[in-house]
Protein backbone atom coordinates (compact mmCIF):
# COMPACT_ATOMS: atom_id res chain seq x y z
CA UNK A 1 0.00 0.00 0.00
CA UNK A 2 1.46 3.60 -0.58
CA UNK A 3 1.05 7.02 1.25
CA UNK A 4 -1.18 8.29 -1.75
CA UNK A 5 -3.72 5.19 -1.50
CA UNK A 6 -4.19 6.05 2.62
CA UNK A 7 -4.08 9.74 1.80
CA UNK A 8 -7.04 9.38 -0.84
CA UNK A 9 -8.64 7.00 1.42
CA UNK A 10 -8.81 9.53 3.78
CA UNK A 11 -10.09 11.95 1.58
CA UNK A 12 -12.81 9.63 0.56
CA UNK A 13 -13.94 8.95 4.06
CA UNK A 14 -13.70 12.74 5.31
CA UNK A 15 -11.30 11.97 7.72
CA UNK A 16 -9.36 9.91 9.89
CA UNK A 17 -5.99 10.03 8.47
CA UNK A 18 -2.67 10.08 10.75
CA UNK A 19 0.68 10.68 9.58
CA UNK A 20 3.47 10.57 11.48
CA UNK A 21 7.21 11.44 11.26
CA UNK A 22 10.89 10.45 12.13
CA UNK A 23 10.37 12.35 15.49
CA UNK A 24 7.97 10.57 16.60
CA UNK A 25 5.25 13.13 16.23
CA UNK A 26 1.79 11.93 15.12
CA UNK A 27 -1.36 14.08 13.87
CA UNK A 28 -4.33 13.67 12.80
CA UNK A 29 -4.79 15.58 9.15
CA UNK A 30 -7.31 18.14 8.96
CA UNK A 31 -8.94 16.82 6.36
CA UNK A 32 -12.61 17.86 7.27
CA UNK A 33 -10.90 21.34 7.52
CA UNK A 34 -9.22 20.90 3.85
CA UNK A 35 -12.93 19.64 2.51
CA UNK A 36 -14.79 23.08 4.33
CA UNK A 37 -14.71 26.61 2.76
CA UNK A 38 -11.27 28.57 3.16
CA UNK A 39 -11.40 30.27 6.98
CA UNK A 40 -10.05 33.66 8.55
CA UNK A 41 -6.64 32.06 8.89
CA UNK A 42 -6.43 30.70 5.14
CA UNK A 43 -6.57 34.94 4.22
CA UNK A 44 -3.07 35.75 5.43
CA UNK A 45 -1.57 33.74 2.24
CA UNK A 46 -4.96 34.08 -0.17
CA UNK A 47 -4.49 37.92 0.84
CA UNK A 48 -0.42 37.99 -0.87
CA UNK A 49 -2.19 36.12 -3.90
CA UNK A 50 -3.48 39.57 -6.33
CA UNK A 51 -2.72 37.74 -9.48
CA UNK A 52 -2.63 34.67 -11.46
CA UNK A 53 -1.56 31.74 -8.68
CA UNK A 54 -0.22 27.84 -9.08
CA UNK A 55 -1.76 26.62 -5.78
CA UNK A 56 0.65 23.50 -5.45
CA UNK A 57 -0.49 20.24 -3.16
CA UNK A 58 -3.61 21.86 -3.91
CA UNK A 59 -5.35 18.87 -2.11
CA UNK A 60 -9.76 18.83 -2.22
CA UNK A 61 -9.10 22.83 -3.93
CA UNK A 62 -10.50 24.95 -0.91
CA UNK A 63 -7.73 27.70 -1.69
CA UNK A 64 -7.92 27.08 -5.19
CA UNK A 65 -11.99 27.70 -4.83
CA UNK A 66 -11.24 30.47 -2.88
CA UNK A 67 -9.01 32.73 -4.87
CA UNK A 68 -11.05 32.04 -7.92
CA UNK A 69 -13.92 33.47 -5.87
CA UNK A 70 -12.29 36.78 -5.50
CA UNK A 71 -11.42 37.01 -9.22
CA UNK A 72 -8.15 35.38 -8.77
CA UNK A 73 -6.96 33.20 -12.07
CA UNK A 74 -6.20 30.47 -10.24
CA UNK A 75 -4.85 26.47 -11.08
CA UNK A 76 -4.64 24.46 -8.86
CA UNK A 77 -2.17 20.85 -8.90
CA UNK A 78 -2.31 17.65 -7.17
CA UNK A 79 -0.85 14.40 -7.07
CA UNK A 80 -3.51 12.82 -6.10
CA UNK A 81 -6.38 12.00 -8.79
CA UNK A 82 -8.89 11.60 -5.95
CA UNK A 83 -8.23 15.30 -4.50
CA UNK A 84 -8.31 16.66 -7.77
CA UNK A 85 -11.19 14.72 -8.85
CA UNK A 86 -13.23 16.10 -5.46
CA UNK A 87 -11.76 20.16 -5.85
CA UNK A 88 -13.19 19.98 -9.86
CA UNK A 89 -16.40 19.17 -7.96
CA UNK A 90 -16.23 22.44 -5.85
CA UNK A 91 -15.72 24.64 -9.12
CA UNK A 92 -11.93 24.68 -8.65
CA UNK A 93 -9.67 24.55 -12.18
CA UNK A 94 -7.29 21.74 -11.05
CA UNK A 95 -4.46 19.51 -12.93
CA UNK A 96 -3.37 15.99 -11.64
CA UNK A 97 -0.13 15.97 -12.31
CA UNK A 98 3.76 17.02 -10.33
CA UNK A 99 5.36 19.69 -9.76
CA UNK A 100 8.34 18.91 -11.02
CA UNK A 101 6.72 17.29 -13.93
CA UNK A 102 4.73 19.35 -16.76
CA UNK A 103 2.92 22.57 -15.11
CA UNK A 104 0.50 24.59 -17.05
CA UNK A 105 1.81 27.98 -17.58
CA UNK A 106 5.37 27.44 -16.59
CA UNK A 107 7.74 30.58 -15.90
CA UNK A 108 4.17 32.56 -16.34
CA UNK A 109 2.99 32.93 -12.99
CA UNK A 110 2.19 36.02 -10.70
CA UNK A 111 2.10 33.76 -7.24
CA UNK A 112 3.04 30.34 -6.11
CA UNK A 113 0.91 29.22 -3.22
CA UNK A 114 2.56 26.91 -0.69
CA UNK A 115 -0.14 25.95 1.80
CA UNK A 116 -0.69 23.41 4.76
CA UNK A 117 3.25 22.72 5.08
CA UNK A 118 3.31 22.32 1.23
CA UNK A 119 6.97 23.50 1.49
CA UNK A 120 7.82 19.72 3.01
CA UNK A 121 6.69 18.03 -0.52
CA UNK A 122 9.63 15.79 -1.53
CA UNK A 123 11.46 16.49 1.54
CA UNK A 124 14.09 18.76 0.02
CA UNK A 125 12.41 22.54 0.78
CA UNK A 126 15.50 24.00 -1.31
CA UNK A 127 14.85 22.10 -4.58
CA UNK A 128 11.36 22.72 -3.85
CA UNK A 129 11.71 26.24 -3.95
CA UNK A 130 14.07 26.10 -6.83
CA UNK A 131 11.25 24.07 -8.56
CA UNK A 132 8.97 27.02 -7.55
CA UNK A 133 11.55 29.98 -8.68
CA UNK A 134 11.48 28.62 -12.28
CA UNK A 135 7.49 28.67 -12.20
CA UNK A 136 6.77 31.85 -11.46
CA UNK A 137 7.97 35.43 -13.40
CA UNK A 138 10.70 37.31 -11.84
CA UNK A 139 8.28 40.01 -10.94
CA UNK A 140 6.71 37.05 -9.21
CA UNK A 141 6.51 35.32 -5.91
CA UNK A 142 6.33 32.12 -3.42
CA UNK A 143 3.59 32.14 -0.85
CA UNK A 144 4.64 29.65 2.22
CA UNK A 145 3.27 28.03 5.23
CA UNK A 146 6.01 27.49 7.86
CA UNK A 147 6.02 26.14 11.37
CA UNK A 148 6.66 27.91 14.25
CA UNK A 149 10.03 29.29 15.21
CA UNK A 150 12.36 26.53 17.14
CA UNK A 151 11.57 24.05 14.80
CA UNK A 152 14.71 24.61 12.49
CA UNK A 153 14.89 22.35 9.51
CA UNK A 154 13.66 19.39 9.83
CA UNK A 155 13.62 16.26 6.95
CA UNK A 156 12.51 12.69 7.63
CA UNK A 157 10.27 10.20 6.51
CA UNK A 158 6.43 10.47 7.16
CA UNK A 159 3.87 7.59 7.24
CA UNK A 160 0.96 8.36 6.07
CA UNK A 161 -2.10 6.01 7.78
CA UNK A 162 -5.94 5.18 6.74
CA UNK A 163 -8.41 2.73 6.90
CA UNK A 164 -6.23 -0.27 6.34
CA UNK A 165 -4.14 1.88 3.97
CA UNK A 166 -0.59 3.35 5.03
CA UNK A 167 2.82 4.04 3.16
CA UNK A 168 6.40 6.30 3.73
CA UNK A 169 6.69 9.04 1.80
CA UNK A 170 9.82 11.87 1.83
CA UNK A 171 8.77 15.09 3.80
CA UNK A 172 10.27 18.20 5.61
CA UNK A 173 9.53 20.92 8.02
CA UNK A 174 10.90 24.62 8.18
CA UNK A 175 10.26 26.88 10.75
CA UNK A 176 9.78 30.40 9.99
CA UNK A 177 13.92 31.33 11.94
CA UNK A 178 15.34 29.55 9.18
CA UNK A 179 13.40 30.32 5.93
CA UNK A 180 15.71 33.26 4.82
CA UNK A 181 18.53 30.48 5.03
CA UNK A 182 16.42 28.14 3.24
CA UNK A 183 15.36 30.87 0.69
CA UNK A 184 19.04 31.56 -0.03
CA UNK A 185 19.74 28.81 -0.98
CA UNK A 186 17.19 28.80 -3.57
CA UNK A 187 17.76 31.93 -5.46
CA UNK A 188 15.04 33.74 -3.11
CA UNK A 189 14.61 36.35 -0.22
CA UNK A 190 12.42 37.01 2.01
CA UNK A 191 9.68 39.76 1.88
CA UNK A 192 6.93 39.44 4.49
CA UNK A 193 5.99 37.69 7.16
CA UNK A 194 3.31 37.65 8.59
CA UNK A 195 1.54 35.25 11.37
CA UNK A 196 -2.31 35.19 12.87
CA UNK A 197 -0.43 35.37 16.49
CA UNK A 198 -1.05 31.67 17.29
CA UNK A 199 0.73 28.51 14.90
CA UNK A 200 -0.06 30.41 11.37
CA UNK A 201 3.39 31.69 10.09
CA UNK A 202 3.37 32.74 6.27
CA UNK A 203 6.14 34.38 4.76
CA UNK A 204 6.18 35.38 0.94
CA UNK A 205 9.62 35.17 -1.17
CA UNK A 206 10.68 36.69 -3.94
CA UNK A 207 14.06 36.33 -6.71
CA UNK A 208 16.55 37.90 -5.22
Amino acid sequence: MSALAAYESGLRAAGGCQVSFGDDLRINLPIERWLSPAGSSDSLLLELCKGPTLDVGCGPGRMTVSLQQRGVKAIGIDVSSEAVRIARSRGATAHHGDVFGEVPDAGGWEHLLLADGNIGIGGSPVRLLRRARALIKITGSIVVDVDPPGLGLRRSRMRVEAHGHAGWLRWARVGVDVIPAVAAHAGLVVSTVTTDGHERHVVELRPG
